[in-house]
């Protein structure tokens, strides 16, 4: 499972923050995964508390989704994927790889299929808590 991966390179990430800020305790961390990244929150919310040792045994991880957001190159409009509008095997090919939603989605405004995702394609820390 890449959650476990995953969750060793937040830890080793934070640990590294914490260094650099000199915290003696990390009290909160708070990441973001975005909803076509394919990790399942659960896991690797397990997984962090299994790995956290020294410093961050303390540490509360809070894992929130971040939903997917599109921008149309044509026209700018911007919108959020739904992809509750979607059948289900269209839904789980995006799932899997995020770049065939150009075969299957449209701009709402003004239905242009060339688009960008500007959210929901990453999982990042979105900040770091600790005591000096």
């Amino acid at each position: 499972m890449h959650e476990w991966a995953l969750a060793e390179a937040i830890i080793y990430t934070v640990t590294e923050i914490a260094e650099r800020e000199g915290f003696r305790e990390v009290l909160s961390v708070n990441v973001k995964v975005g909803e076509l990244q394919q990790v399942d929150l659960e896991t690797i919310k397990f997984a962090l508390t299994q790995l956290k040792r020294g410093r961050l045994e303390k540490a509360e991880f809070k894992v929130d989704t971040v939903k997917a957001k599109l921008k149309c190159r044509v026209c700018g409009e911007v919108w959020d994927f739904d992809k509750s509008k979607l059948d289900d095997e269209v839904a789980e090919a995006i799932h899997f790889v995020p770049e065939v939603a150009h075969s299957f989605i449209k701009c709402p405004k003004c239905g242009a299929q060339d688009f960008e995702f500007v959210e929901g394609r990453r999982m990042y820390i979105e900040s770091v808590g600790g005591v000096r």
